[in-house]
């Protein structure tokens, strides 16, 4: 790794002030420095080149998600949109979407070529030029589309892009520079909702399932960003033939499986926010409910491929205990079992005074996190289930319901959307019981209940 590289902490990087201790990344791993660590911490908070001779710490500090790099003058120069092949699969059926192909590939015209695949299209193409357009005689998908675009790339990078994306240069002038770390495999924009009048578009703005939020991260199962849409990608071509492409037999969720199988192969991938393109958002509530139904399906077949990657919450013990005690009426003995996890907590952390009381702040915090994501679950993959319990108990009636309305009421009031309380309310209810459905639609066409179970382990919290 070059050594005059700079880089920013994550958002979760905690330090005292002058200590050898840092808690940060994605699940929060604490890590103990040496005088030499304490200087490559000092010098990523103040923005300054690393000093040579450190890459182990660098890496244990990228691969937790701890920090990410910030890319120099000199890396910019490395790629250029010369050594980038575009890829669009493409299912027209009708002039719109027509108009926002031909669009689309006039805006990848920088690159060294772009490859269209029509996948059996029940409209015409618009006229294209001189792009390559391959037809599927028979509609595949978009994960068999990608892969015959990707067997025609002879450049370093593949872009893929679907229909209704828009971008500019800096979409992928921004990223390129990242491909410098060659362990790098993808990086992928910020896909944000394109600006509509309507309530649904206004609430796709704020809450679109494309949308990774505004913070960059590293990519991989498990963390804060488990997964990139590939609504926009940017690959290095070698990468995903050493995973063999996509796996064609997956309708939805096949990005999921390919950022998951890209991890495991030993290759990074990065979110940057810094690069935006946009999306259209669903037309009407109808395409919006087949949506979210589509990509809840998607979760029993990706269980079973990724065992223990695609519960509806991750907890450790004690959040469990903690929550279970709670539903079960047990207000104080939940009271008594979160004290308990933060005395814990604090007994771990006792090698390290200079911490504090940062241990029982983070515990605390984790626990009510917890809770959030438990309501979360219940209202969005348990709900057949808190259904029919609510029907034969008001305690649990009473629980459904604030579990139904209190995320949706705490992201409306943390994301301040233009559109009223009500109406956003009433379209995430919507949005996550249509997501269940789908859910549940694969459980029962898998036979594997893999997407109900939560995840629970010893702890959330690694060290180093």
């Amino acid at each position: 790794m070059n050594s005059d590289r700079r880089f920013i902490a994550d958002t979760s990087w905690r330090r005292p002030e002058n200590g050898t201790v840092v808690l940060a990344g994605s699940p929060l791993t604490l890590f103990s420095l040496s005088q030499a660590g304490k200087i490559v911490a000092e010098c990523i908070e103040h923005g300054l080149p690393l000093p040579s001779g450190h890459d182990s710490l660098t890496n244990r500090l990228i691969d937790a998600g701890a920090i990410h790099p910030v890319p120099s003058a000199a890396d910019r120069e490395v790629h250029g949109v010369q050594h980038v092949t575009a890829v669009i699969p493409a299912y027209i059926r009708t002039a719109h979407e027509s108009q926002a192909l031909r669009s689309l590939v006039v805006q990848c015209q920088p690159f060294h070529s772009v490859i269209v695949i029509d996948d059996d299209s029940p409209h015409a193409l618009p006229e294209l030029g001189s792009t390559l357009v391959i037809r599927n005689d028979v509609n595949q998908g978009p994960a068999a589309a990608r892969n015959a675009g990707l067997a025609r790339v002879t450049t370093e990078f593949v872009a893929f892009f679907d229909l209704d994306v828009s971008i500019s240069r800096s979409t992928i002038v921004d990223l390129l520079p990242y491909f410098t770390d060659e362990k790098v495999g993808l990086v992928a924009p910020r896909v944000k909702s394109r600006a509509a009048s309507d309530a649904l578009s206004e609430y796709e703005l704020v809450a679109s399932v494309l949308d990774m939020g505004p913070d960059e991260a590293r990519v991989a199962p498990g963390t804060r960003v488990s997964y990139v849409p590939s609504a926009a990608w940017l690959c290095r071509t070698s990468a995903l033939q050493s995973i063999d492409g996509f796996d064609e037999s997956l309708r939805t969720g096949e990005d999921v499986d390919a950022v998951w199988r890209l991890h495991a192969a030993g290759w990074r991938a990065r979110y940057q926010p810094q690069s935006v393109c946009t999306h259209s958002p669903r037309q009407n509530v109808q395409q919006f409910v087949q949506q979210r139904i589509s990509y809840g399906a998607s979760a029993a077949p990706l269980a079973i491929r990724h065992s223990k990657k695609l519960g509806p919450v991750r907890l450790n013990w004690w959040q469990a205990s903690t929550w279970s005690f709670a539903l079960f009426g047990m207000p104080f003995v939940a009271l008594c079992v979160a004290i308990a996890a933060a005395v814990s907590t604090r007994r771990k952390l006792r090698a390290f005074p200079q911490l504090g009381n940062l241990g029982t702040q983070l515990s605390f915090a984790a626990t009510a996190k917890s809770g959030l994501s438990i309501a979360r679950a219940l209202s969005r993959v348990w709900w057949p289930i808190g259904l029919i319990a609510a029907v034969f108990s008001q305690r649990l009636r009473i629980i459904f319901i604030a579990a139904a309305l209190g995320p949706a009421l705490y992201e409306w009031w943390k994301q301040r959307p233009h559109l009223d309380v009500v109406r956003f309310t009433l379209l995430k209810m919507l949005d996550n019981a249509a997501y269940g459905a789908g859910v549940w639609k694969g459980v029962v066409a898998t036979r594997s209940p893999a997407p109900l179970i939560p995840t629970v382990q010893k702890s959330a919290t690694n060290e180093q």
